[in-house]
């Protein structure tokens, strides 16, 4: 029997997929960079991929996000005969079980040891030295920040870290940045993608208020990078509370 072909429009699916399932990604988008040297066919952006380039490549499955792929897109994949896969990943829970399932129905049948390795360094975290609160930009033009019910705001409530728009109406909320400001927050985590926060533009928008830069793969990928996001956190989360 044949691998299965595999087109993935998600970046930390694509990486999980690559590692535990070698040689049966088909297709990728441009935003999938892990693993480095990944040679497959690019199939566009995550909200604006190339469905015929897709439909072309025949792939077994296509796996996708609720939140990351667009629903017209989606559709049109299901409607030319593709099976599409989607997830939906807003705790780390939820991620660990989204995982299992991904890499089940590409035909993974035993359980990858970087999977076990992600839940047991989730689990073995110690209790945070303290609680904050803290504003999470995730764009600058306008300014939005994380909200309620998000995947990253669950992951940093696991570090100790809360934050001020957690119970916002919206998930991602334009907030401007004067009332960021004026929130008064213990700390700002500034990360690097989706938008690219650095030294330069991110911390100059806070004066007098710390100011965490942090891995965005670390904070909103759910795939092998997991393994490591705890340490990887906490050292940024701790760098800024000096």
């Amino acid at each position: 029997m044949s691998p299965a072909r595999i087109v993935s429009l998600v970046p930390s699916l694509t990486e999980a997929v690559a590692l535990s399932a070698p040689g049966s990604l088909a297709g990728a988008t441009d935003w999938c960079t892990h693993p480095a040297g990944l040679d497959v066919v690019r199939v566009g952006g995550t909200k604006n991929p190339e469905v015929d380039r897709i439909i072309g490549l025949a792939p077994d499955l296509v796996i996708a996000n609720e939140e990351e792929n667009r629903e017209p897109d989606l559709a049109a994949l299901r409607a030319a005969g593709l099976e599409v896969l989607v997830t939906e990943v807003r705790t780390l829970p939820q991620a660990f079980r989204e995982l299992a399932r991904v890499l089940m129905a590409c035909g993974v049948t035993a359980r990858p040891r970087w999977l076990d390795g992600a839940e047991a360094a989730w689990d073995a975290l110690s209790a945070p030295p303290e609680a904050r609160t803290a504003v999470v930009p995730v764009w600058r033009r306008p300014w939005m920040v994380l909200g309620r019910d998000t995947f990253a705001g669950d992951l940093l409530s696991r570090l100790g870290v809360g934050h001020l728009y957690a119970t916002h109406p919206e998930r991602y909320p334009r907030i401007p940045l004067d009332a960021l400001r004026a929130a008064e927050p213990d700390l700002v985590v500034l990360p690097d993608e989706p938008y690219r926060f650095t030294a330069d533009d991110g911390p100059e928008a806070f004066p007098g208020v710390p100011c965490a830069l942090v891995s965005g793969r670390h904070l909103t990928w759910y795939g092998p990078s997991l393994a490591e996001a705890p340490t990887v956190l906490d050292r940024a989360l701790r760098a800024a509370r000096r």
